[in-house]
């Protein structure tokens, strides 16, 4: 009897003591990605649908190099000079840790093509993956 109660003090002990634990890191998203590759996946899927696969030609001279899955905690994308996949890229578009905020920078991005990438991420980011913005 008096080793149960004994047990029974040092489980609430125990119990008191998790109460009082520092504070826990947020816990993962359900699918388990993190709030940047989620927010990364449905820019580069409308950048691919909106400026490639529908042939846009004033992405012609480019091609999309997508290293979303990279180790480096960084999903991204590139933009590159069609047939040189290995060259200097043109465009980065990427999100960076448990943040869901783009940050897009590049040569392009002081063109006159600069202001519908931006407005176009933007509104990919949103949530909104229509290929053309609403006046």
């Amino acid at each position: 009897m008096k080793s149960l109660r004994i047990l029974a003090a040092m489980a609430a002990v125990i119990g008191l003591a998790a109460c009082n634990s520092s504070p826990k890191t947020p816990a993962p998203s359900v699918s388990g990605k993190s709030a940047s590759l989620r927010s990364m996946e449905q820019v580069a899927i409308a950048a691919h649908k909106c400026w490639f696969a529908s042939k846009d030609p004033a992405f012609a001279k480019y091609q999309m190099a997508n290293e979303l899955n990279n180790f480096g905690g960084t999903p991204r994308f590139l933009l590159v000079p069609a047939k040189q996949y290995g060259a200097r890229p043109l465009l980065v578009v990427q999100a960076q840790g448990n943040s869901s905020q783009v940050q897009v920078f590049g040569p392009l991005m002081d063109q006159a093509l600069g202001a519908r990438i931006s407005s176009d991420v933007n509104r990919w980011r949103s949530g909104n993956p229509s290929c053309t913005g609403t006046a």
